[in-house]
């Protein structure tokens, strides 16, 4: 891949996490209160249900359990831990605990793709990490053992689902919509339990309720997923990874936009970094090759074209 396609598909695969980055404003404004496993299981099920209707392709064989796993890992397993840490971790802490998310990657992409580790990728990863804390740090607070340990396995299980989506692909002959409806079936079909059982559904919705799920589903899921598993197909584990650190910077503008909240110079700082360590992760285009030292480029003499007098001046 050239160095403009791979520019171009890292933008495109950027897209995903910058929706992500507006769920909670969508959330907080269309959506019935106090309602995240609703928001999950409505975000995933009916997105992976559509997706398999316009598809009309079904998981077979080792592919039924790969996308139960995968499902589970990238989608329901990770909302789940995620909403669960950000109702008890206040002020960003839980965005803070996630950015250890392409560190996790990076070692795990070593172990099973055989990805190499090198110093670029550990500066990146120190960086990103710097860069969240700067951007939600809003002071000292005492952290909640469950959330914190809710954090770490939501990243643990973006990271665990990165790496083996990598590790698999797609199976030959399937597309990338059926394949993304696959997973986000499953991750509903996993949080739908916890949403009937703690939440349950609620009485009554409004036309605002109405279009919050819709973009849920067309933009927080559909495209999004789409777009992010298209570019852990055609980039590196881990610089897919640091693509998803753009959630918190476009959750943070767009709360400065929207709901009045303050933006401090130190969070510009933390936007930077964060944009620095993600460039540093990208894959860098192979040089051309040059002659083995020491020896001389061949140069292949062309002959004048036969016939019409030969070669032209």
């Amino acid at each position: 891949m050239n160095s403009g396609r791979q520019l171009l598909t890292s933008g495109v695969t950027a897209l995903a996490p910058a929706i992500w980055g507006s769920t909670y404003l969508a959330t907080t404004e269309w959506l019935p209160p106090d309602r995240p496993l609703l928001a999950t299981t409505m975000r995933a099920l009916p997105s992976g249900l559509i997706l398999l209707l316009i598809s009309r392709v079904l998981p077979k064989g080792q592919w039924l359990w790969r996308s139960l796993v995968l499902g589970t890992l990238n989608i329901g397993a990770f909302n789940l831990l995620l909403f669960v840490a950000a109702y008890r971790l206040p002020g960003g802490v839980a965005a803070m605990i996630m950015s250890v998310q392409p560190m996790i990657v990076l070692i795990l992409a070593a172990l099973v793709i055989g990805d190499k580790i090198r110093p670029i990728h550990a500066l990146a990863c120190a960086l990103g990490a710097a860069g969240v804390v700067l951007l939600v740090f809003k002071g000292s607070t005492e952290l909640d053992t469950v959330g914190v340990a809710a954090g770490l396995g939501g990243a643990a299980c973006m990271a665990t689902g990165i790496t083996f989506t990598k590790r698999w692909g797609r199976p030959e002959g399937v597309g990338l919509l059926p394949f993304t409806g696959w997973q986000l079936l499953a991750g509903g079909l996993v949080s739908l339990p916890f949403t009937l059982t703690v939440e349950g559904l609620p009485g009554s919705l409004t036309g605002t309720n109405v279009f919050g799920f819709a973009y849920l589903i067309v933009f927080g899921a559909v495209i999004s997923y789409t777009l992010w598993f298209r570019g852990i197909e055609k980039l590196p584990a881990l610089a897919v990874s640091f693509l998803a650190l753009g959630s918190p910077v476009v959750a943070t503008i767009l709360g400065f936009v929207f709901e009045d909240e303050t933006f401090s110079a130190l969070q510009v700082v933390g936007i930077l970094v964060i944009l620095l360590a993600v460039v540093l992760a990208q894959p860098r285009p192979a040089k051309p090759q040059g002659p083995p030292a020491g020896e001389e480029p061949v140069v292949l003499a062309t002959k004048p074209a036969a016939g019409r007098g030969g070669a032209r001046s």
